[in-house]
């Protein structure tokens, strides 16, 4: 059997809930520009693309499914966003460096623990085929109304916590963030450079 194989028709075991408190510091990077712009608070309501955890259906379009990923903290944003390149770009389509506070708690599907091997996959979820894991990302949201996103470790960046929102979770973005800073501000050159260091980045 392979080590990560496609979902089953149908999820029947129970959900691994991690409950994310409320009060608990989101990151994220988005961006201003480019293909697919938005603000620090608003869901990809396109897609799939190419990211990990995306539970949209093909064909890739807009559609009333979104999701937002987050981390706990800033450099697992930075290690995942820019990983193609691994050069933190300060510039290009205006990215924005995004701190928030959960305004409710949120019901999230544990990805670190047993519940992967158990359901039929492997820890290879996180670092696996990504079309493969959008379709388990699919099939979860399908299995557990009650869900509302997932949390999972970070490939890139020693296995730290992330989470990939669904719109289910789209109560708990608060009104306003707690930071909120262009990385083209020269306030943050200090705080990325240490990042592209520890993660053997540049910074461009």
């Amino acid at each position: 059997m392979a080590k990560f194989p496609e979902p089953p028709r149908r999820l029947t075991i129970p959900a691994a809930l991690r409950v994310l408190p409320a009060g608990t510091t989101v990151w994220r990077v988005y961006f201003v520009a480019g293909v697919h712009p938005t603000t620090w608070r608003d869901f990809r309501w396109f897609g799939p693309v190419n990211s990990r955890f995306d539970h949209h259906d093909s064909p890739a379009r807009v559609q009333s499914k979104g999701v937002l990923y987050g981390a706990m903290e800033p450099i697992t944003c930075l290690a995942e966003v820019f990983q193609s390149t691994r050069a933190i770009d300060r510039s290009t389509h205006a990215p924005w460096l995004v701190a928030f506070t959960t305004a409710r708690e949120l019901q999230l599907l544990d990805l670190t623990g047993t519940w992967p091997t158990r359901a039929g996959a492997s820890m290879a979820i996180h670092s696996g085929p990504r079309p493969k894991a959008r379709r388990w990302s699919r099939a979860i949201y399908d299995a557990y109304p009650h869900v509302e996103g997932l949390w999972y470790a970070s490939s890139m960046y020693a296995h730290r916590a992330s989470l990939a929102l669904y719109e289910r979770g789209k109560a708990a973005i608060p009104t306003a963030p707690s930071f909120h800073r262009a990385l083209s501000d020269p306030a943050l050159l200090s705080r990325l450079s240490a990042a592209a260091m520890t993660l053997g980045y540049r910074v461009v």
